[in-house]
């Protein structure tokens, strides 16, 4: 059982919309605010999976909101 959870756990870290907007090249448009919920909202194939993302991505573009004004652009 914790095997199963931890597995579900991975798959469901490596999706998160905020941490790929701001780590995959490619996956930001440039200078944004909240990217990963931009990016859970795109369109594509996988769109109504990410759209289980899109509460956890808002909390943590939310908290990260002084980094991308700081930052500037993912790209």
């Amino acid at each position: 059982m914790k095997f199963l959870i931890l597995t579900v756990s991975m798959i469901m870290l490596t999706g998160c919309g905020s941490i790929i907007s701001r780590t995959v090249p490619g996956q930001g448009n440039g200078h944004q605010y909240y990217p990963g919920v931009q990016w859970d909202m795109r369109e594509g194939a996988w769109r109504y999976l990410t759209v289980l993302d899109l509460p956890l991505s808002l909390i943590v573009d939310t908290l990260l909101l002084p980094v991308d004004a700081k930052h500037g652009s993912y790209d």
